[in-house]
């Protein structure tokens, strides 16, 4: 592929609700521009940006696919991000390596959830945003019902720059308001015709004239002296509006027809930024202080890993942005968390699954190394002259787990390290080995994201699995205070055991065992103290009630005897856990649940929703605090044994638009019958 320079490097990420038309935006730009001679379409599984067996199978997104095009001697870097919740990830990556966002909006469907989500992670990274309304040709359109809710909800920053005649119910040409020339559109070639008479077009040019002039003090001042702006001083301040945010140009287009997806790639060439027009990227240096990296060839070369795919049959491929210099095999390259350099075999870009080799990805420009080996998503690459690390994203938490059991015994060493390499691909997936509960945990995003995940573990790495709740870790204590002897004696021939401890056991603040000695008159020595205290260690692993461990428990030696010959620190250590085992039983035990603060912000109409279900799942309501605009946050207390679905709940209720987090406070006291039902299942696995 052609070198381009920073002047002409667009990087784009397709953002937006499931089903708006990210995927097709993007074949039809693939399509147009000559990259494939076909046009891919989702439903047909032959898209080159869904090219995983699963995105295919599922007919969505899962993961952000990366196309570079070459239109008018330039090149868009295009990321096509997932829009279903689950695959957030996947925003997460797209938006981190653009350098302005498209939100594509169903014109069908209109404003959605993923619409508001896309648009806040573009806000979150400060990415200059461009709406798409895609779908145009589509029957039952309500293209300026769309508008009015855009600029409801994102405010009068929304401008339409190209706008559509409708005939019927479906466009029937496209004006661009800017020159105020429209076309007409045929198997995606476009022809001039004559301007139609369209009644909104005046207030749109109103709205965008009006944006224009407030991004700049020389245009507002002309506005205020004249009261309009020309056409020609519109466009030369609408890339420096867009940069700033105080202009969001909406482009109307049918991907699937090829209606007008030029205009939006002329609109993104006219006024997207170029990685010239950002000029630098702050990062650190290995002192940890503020250092400007200018985004030119010239400079020493410092990259960011932002998106790693692990494939057992192609390899492993890392994603890169360039921030400056240059990374070719020419180049050395030093890894800066694994402290050391790397050697580079070659780069590639990407147009789906498929690699284009390069010379170089230079400044500004996005690409590829194949066969990284220990590099990893997040990781910078640097110059060993100019030892730089630069910040990668952020990935929210999990939010939904499932414990993993293999169907084929002894494949629990191939789920961990399938699992593993998929942790790599995707950033926002959790895997412990719960040695308390002796079960592999999976955590992701959702029931979807996990079930991807699965299929995924089957179809590279060959180990299927089944699925179960995660069992809870659960604790014992007592309540009474009792005082009890142990008391180990065995002869079998030879020389014996003997040990003999009274032991005072008593409720009290500590995570385990407290332990002390109050022992007089060397009824018991003290050689024999430590034995002591093993045995109890060793013993409180397993309550009486349920076989959970046991804390808060303190355990004073106070008496016991001894024999000169048979005693030894065995004979102590069983003694110790007789004791134990006949005060746990009379000490009032009892089992303890896991209590989590639940914070769960959701839209102001859901709050009744949420406090209801927190009651039902036997919490507590703390209280509630407001939060983003429109949102409420209950803040609660919830056994974290009734949470296992909650995520599942929050996203049916809200329709995705609440999120929580859940984190582990304390143990307090079950129900009764909450106790009753966990030890009888432990009686039962027992059997087992």
């Amino acid at each position: 592929m052609k070198q381009y320079t920073k002047d002409k490097i667009y990087n784009i990420a397709l953002a937006g609700h499931s089903e708006a038309g990210k995927t097709s935006l993007a074949e039809a730009m693939l399509f147009l521009t000559k990259a494939t001679d076909r046009l891919g379409k989702v439903a047909d599984g032959n898209t080159v940006m869904d090219f995983d067996p699963e995105e295919i199978k599922r007919q969505i997104s899962v993961a952000t696919a990366m196309a570079p095009i070459e239109y008018k001697d330039a090149k868009i870097n295009t990321l096509d991000t997932p829009g279903r919740f689950g695959f957030v990830a996947g925003v997460v990556e797209g938006m981190y390596a653009a350098d302005a966002a498209v939100v594509v909006v169903g014109a069908k469907s209109g404003v959605k959830v993923g619409t508001e989500k896309a648009v806040k992670a573009a806000k979150e990274r400060k990415l200059p945003k461009f709406f798409v309304i895609n779908g145009m040709c589509d029957e039952g359109v309500d293209y300026y019902g769309i508008i009015d809710d855009l600029r409801d909800q994102f405010g009068s920053s929304v401008c339409p720059i190209v706008i559509p005649e409708i005939a019927g119910t479906a466009a029937k040409s496209y004006l661009n308001l800017l020159d105020g020339k429209a076309y007409t559109y045929a198997a995606g070639k476009a022809t001039e015709c004559t301007a139609p008479e369209i009644l909104q077009a005046d207030d749109y040019k109103a709205y965008l004239t009006e944006a224009v002039a407030e991004s700049s003090e020389e245009l507002m001042d002309k506005y205020f002296e004249s009261g309009e702006l020309t056409g020609d001083e519109i466009k030369s301040g609408l890339k420096a509006a867009v940069m700033n945010g105080s202009v969001c140009p909406v482009i109307c287009c049918d991907a699937v027809k090829l209606d007008a997806v030029d205009m939006f790639m002329d609109a993104i060439l006219a006024y997207a930024p170029t990685p010239a027009d950002i000029g630098s990227v702050m990062a650190k240096t290995e002192d940890g202080e503020d250092i400007e990296l200018k985004i030119d060839d010239e400079e020493k070369n410092a990259a960011i890993i932002f998106k790693t795919v692990a494939d057992p049959f192609v390899g492993k491929l890392s994603y890169i942005k360039v921030i400056s210099g240059q990374i070719s095999p020419a180049k050395e390259v030093f890894n800066m968390r694994l402290g050391e350099k790397m050697k580079i075999t070659k780069v590639v870009t990407s147009r789906g699954k498929k690699q284009l080799d390069m010379d170089a990805i230079v400044a500004g420009d996005i690409g590829a190394i194949p066969k990284l080996s220990g590099a990893k998503t997040g990781d910078t690459l640097c110059s060993p002259h100019r030892k730089v690390v630069i910040e990668g994203a952020t990935y929210p938490g999990t939010a939904f787990s499932m414990a993993v059991y293999p169907k084929k015994k002894g494949d629990e060493d191939k789920v961990a390290q399938g699992l593993a390499k998929l942790m790599g691909e995707d950033q926002t997936i959790a895997f412990k080995s719960d040695a308390e509960t002796k079960e592999m945990v999976v955590s992701g995003m959702g029931e979807a994201h996990i079930d991807v995940i699965i299929s995924k573990l089957k179809a590279k790495y060959n180990v299927e699995v089944t699925l179960q709740v995660p069992k809870v870790a659960y604790r014992e204590a007592i309540r009474k205070k009792v005082q009890v002897q142990g008391r180990h004696k065995k002869q079998s021939g030879g020389a014996g055991q003997f040990g003999d401890v009274w032991i005072e056991f008593e409720p009290c603040d500590a995570e385990g065992l407290e332990f002390g000695e109050r022992v007089v008159g060397g009824s018991v020595p003290k050689n024999f103290f430590p034995a002591v205290e093993k045995g109890l260690l060793d013993a409180i692993k397993k309550g009486p009630l349920a076989g959970y461990p046991v804390v808060g428990l303190k355990a004073t030696l106070y008496d016991g005897s001894y024999h000169p010959v048979d005693s030894n620190e065995m004979a102590f250590k069983m003694a110790a856990k007789i004791a134990y085992k006949n005060g746990m039983a009379v000490a009032n035990p009892t089992l303890l649940e896991p209590i989590g603060t639940l914070k769960a912000t959701v839209p102001d109409n859901k709050t009744g929703d949420i406090m209801g279900e927190v009651n039902k799942r036997r919490g507590r309501i703390l209280g509630m605090n407001p939060g983003e605009k429109g949102m409420q946050t209950v803040e609660a207390e919830v056994p974290m044994a009734e949470m296992h679905d909650f995520a599942t709940f929050m996203r049916k209720t809200t329709h995705g638009r609440g999120y929580f987090s859940f984190d582990f406070v304390r143990y307090e006291d079950a129900p009764g019958n909450v106790a009753q039902a966990v030890i009888a299942n432990a009686k039962v696995e027992d059997d087992d």
